[in-house]
């Protein structure tokens, strides 16, 4: 699979890593944190143990890893890997 960054262009699937869900609330970046894991212990497990694994199409939350260190939203089909669009994650997709 090949993800089109906004800024380093087409890229292969290894240079990212999948955070989770975009569109769930409690699967973003500011609740990946070890003062939300404190605070409620039962929301921290549930966000990180009991994912939705959708069969279709998904907005997910990837990070450039091996590239610029961009968080981006990638819209895609969990099936075939057809990727449909790519922004950076403060943006909606193009």
């Amino acid at each position: 699979m090949r993800i089109d960054c906004p800024y380093c262009g087409s890229r292969d699937l290894r240079e990212f890593s999948f955070l989770g869900d975009a569109e769930t609330a409690g699967s973003g970046l500011a609740d990946a944190t070890p003062e939300a894991a404190v605070a409620d212990p039962a929301r921290e497990a549930t966000r990180v143990y009991f994912r939705l694994n959708p069969a279709g199409r998904h907005v997910g939350l990837w990070y450039h890893e091996g590239g610029c260190r961009s968080w981006l939203r990638v819209e895609r089909d969990t099936r075939t890997h057809e990727v449909f669009s790519v922004a950076f994650a403060g943006e909606r997709a193009r």
